[in-house]
């Protein structure tokens, strides 16, 4: 019967496909599968790939070493340990994570997902917990969904480790980050962040995998870890599907 559910099921998909082919995530082109890129717009996404640094995911331009480390990286260390991301923050990166945040596009969130469980794939390997950056209730109300949680559910399936959505709580209305200059959006999130009682037993010495959709200063992703560093986590890995990157690269 499985074999018969599984067959019907392929027959449904490609029937579907042959009346509603399956368009590309970014432009609404033709596409093989439901979730892909087009050539010419993976072409367009500016993927972070080896040489970067271990630490903050920063492109190198060419390759000192393994486990090298940015001038950021060394400076300024993040709480979390790694921060792994699948491309450069761009317009057209932009306009793929817009449309799943802003203009509920929530079939992106399955396609960011795979990419971004590539690019973390070594986190995955020690990941106990994968959890979403949490939105306020308020918030939550307003936009109808949690893009975060979308993309984190998938990374958790595809990583084969517990989601669990509710290991933190944004308990602070906080001002959105955009246009806030890096003080500021420190500040903003600034106890923004909490580990409930109930959650720091599932969270206690569990090495967590934070998931957001951009990662632009740091400052939401930092003001995360250190809530769930506080609640009992072990460690926190980070991933994204797109960060920002300073000057050229």
């Amino acid at each position: 019967m499985a074999s018969l559910r599984a067959g019907l099921a392929t027959a449904g998909r490609f029937a579907l496909d042959l009346a509603l082919p399956p368009g590309c995530l970014a432009c609404g082109r033709p596409v093989a599968s439901a979730g892909a890129l087009c050539a010419g717009c993976w072409g367009r996404l500016r993927l972070i790939e080896r040489p970067f640094c271990q630490r903050l995911a920063i492109p190198f331009g060419y390759d000192i070493g393994p486990d090298s480390l940015s001038a950021e990286a060394i400076a300024d260390p993040p709480p979390f340990d790694r921060l792994r991301a699948v491309a450069i923050y761009d317009e057209f990166s932009g306009r793929i994570v817009q449309g799943l945040k802003y203009h509920d596009h929530t079939e992106l969130a399955r396609s960011m997902a795979a990419m971004m469980a590539r690019a973390a794939d070594d986190l995955g390997v020690g990941a106990e917990l994968v959890a979403p950056v949490p939105l306020h209730p308020r918030r939550l109300w307003q936009r109808r969904f949690n893009q975060s949680a979308m993309i984190a559910a998938e990374v958790a399936r595809r990583l084969e480790k517990p989601h669990v959505p509710d290991l933190v709580d944004r308990i602070k209305p906080t001002r959105r980050q955009v246009g806030l200059r890096v003080s500021e959006r420190a500040a903003n999130v600034q106890g923004a962040f909490r580990v409930s009682p109930e959650a720091r037993q599932k969270l206690a010495g569990r090495r967590v995998l934070l998931v957001d959709d951009v990662y632009t200063t740091g400052a939401t992703a930092k003001a995360v870890t250190r809530a769930l560093l506080r609640g009992g986590a072990a460690a926190v890995d980070v991933v994204v599907f797109a960060r920002v990157v300073e000057g050229p690269g």
